[in-house]
């Protein structure tokens, strides 16, 4: 930037300048103006504005846009979370899990071209099984069907069987009445059919899922009751075919509704991930393992990193508790669990988060959260990560006050209730009362509960 003529002059005057050495002609006095300085431009920055993230712009679509992403995302096999519309942490990586497949920048924001590359992707899945929706007769239940895969259809007024022309694939909607009927009754009776194993089962009032074998196949039943009306919908199918049903089992589970015009919100967690983190609580030195029920389930190693296998001894549905043992290990701290008293409102969490959430690493951490009673349950809020599930809670006092477990990720209907609470805790007592009844003897005195807690891999099939 150019000097103010000012301090040009000024320079000019000083000793040894050229206009300070050449004589100068003596001048009259004359009354000098004083000097003109020019003001200093002033700079300024500009403000930026917040970056956008992915999220807000997602936030900006409307709910109809945001649903068919999520659904034809879940049609490609990248999306396993709610379909209910909500902008999500969980859907920006499965767009930019599409991105990286089509070799494009991983923004996780769709422009124009890859929206309409995953809407014909998703499309041509779509019709390559025949998916449409459909009305059952009778009850007026509404069912998503992969029509092309089960052409074979058989109706009554119990309800209707679809299924593939050599058995591999077969889907039932089926409807009685049964007196005294509940959730709970309904999938205990549904476990015993046909030698079924559920490596996955949930049972609330208002609906229950099961998942796992039956002989050689796979099953997935959500069941729901109301007054004596019992409606059941079963998927099953080949093993061989379980890359085509895993979309259309989400997306069944996400268009289906036995009871239509309710209002209910109809919720049905999808198929169990084939490879599953959570955490464990050492209770014993000896190597017994106390950890969540369902996130341990159907596994058919459960990976101790640093430990080798453990083995699963037994477990509780009731508690949703499982009891899991590493032979030949050294060096073990058991969690204190020793004690009485009611749960304390404020608790902190320590478990081991999925390696997706903290780049690969295994580190223990905690986090704080509130335990509230509703109910015959006690919520967690807020839910922690993802591979908490079986983490510590420890109260104010430093005192155990259960067992952390995390519901898997439910499928909504089209309803928009809100999403029950998914994060759980299984009180101290029940903790105790379960490994006494198994043998293990609990521990007691001071503890760390970063010391006592461990990584639990579960690879299932």
């Amino acid at each position: 930037m150019k000097l103010p003529l000012v301090i040009a002059a000024i320079l000019a005057a000083l000793p040894g300048s050229a206009a300070a050495q050449t004589p100068a002609k003596p001048q009259p006095a004359a009354k000098q103006a004083p000097a003109q300085i020019k003001p200093k431009p002033v700079t300024t920055v500009p403000v930026r504005p917040a970056v956008q993230t992915p999220v807000d712009t997602a936030k900006a679509m409307e709910q109809a846009e945001r649903l068919a992403i999520q659904s034809d995302l879940a049609w490609v096999s990248l999306y396993n979370g709610a379909i209910n519309g909500e902008a999500s942490d969980r859907m920006v990586a499965a767009i930019k899990a599409f991105q990286k497949d089509h070799g494009a920048k991983e923004t996780g924001v769709l422009n124009a071209q890859e929206r309409s590359a995953l809407t014909a992707a998703a499309r041509k899945l779509q019709d390559n099984v025949g998916w449409k929706i459909v009305s059952d007769a009778t009850s007026g239940a509404r069912i998503g069907l992969p029509s092309k895969l089960v052409p074979l259809i058989v109706s009554d007024v119990n309800g209707t069987k679809w299924s593939s022309a050599t058995g591999t694939i077969q889907i039932e909607y089926a409807r009685r009445r049964e007196a005294g009927a509940t959730t709970a009754t309904v999938a205990a009776s549904e476990k015993k059919l046909n030698a079924r194993k559920a490596d996955y089962s949930v049972v609330k009032p208002d609906f229950f899922v099961l998942s796992g074998t039956q002989g050689l196949k796979k099953f997935y039943i959500r069941g729901q009751t109301r007054g004596d009306e019992v409606r059941v919908l079963t998927i099953l199918y080949d093993q061989a075919t379980e890359g085509t049903m895993i979309p259309v089992t989400v997306a069944m589970s996400s268009a289906y509704n036995p009871f239509p015009g309710n209002g209910i919100a109809q919720i049905s967690p999808p198929p169990r991930k084939k490879v599953e983190y959570s955490t464990g609580i050492i209770a014993s030195a000896d190597g017994a393992i106390v950890a969540d029920r369902q996130a341990t389930d159907g596994c058919m190693t459960i990976a101790v990193p640093g430990y080798g296998n453990a083995t699963r001894i037994a477990d509780d549905e009731t508690r949703e508790l499982a009891l899991l043992r590493i032979y030949g290990a050294s060096g073990l701290k058991p969690l204190a669990m020793a004690g009485n008293g009611t749960t304390k409102s404020n608790v902190s969490i320590t478990g081991i988060s999925d390696p997706q959430n903290q780049g690969g690493h295994n580190a223990v951490t905690s986090v704080a959260a509130v335990a509230a009673p509703i109910g015959t349950d006690i919520t967690l809020s807020p839910e922690p990560a993802v591979g908490f599930s079986g983490a510590a809670a420890i109260d104010s006092d430093g005192k155990f006050a259960g067992l952390t477990r995390l519901k898997p990720a439910v499928v909504a209907g089209p309803t928009g209730t809100p999403l029950p609470s998914q994060a759980l805790l299984v009180s101290a007592e029940a903790v105790r009362e379960f490994l006494k009844a198994k043998g293990v003897a609990i521990a007691s005195g001071a503890s760390d509960a970063k010391a006592s807690v461990l990584r639990l891999v579960c690879v299932r099939k």
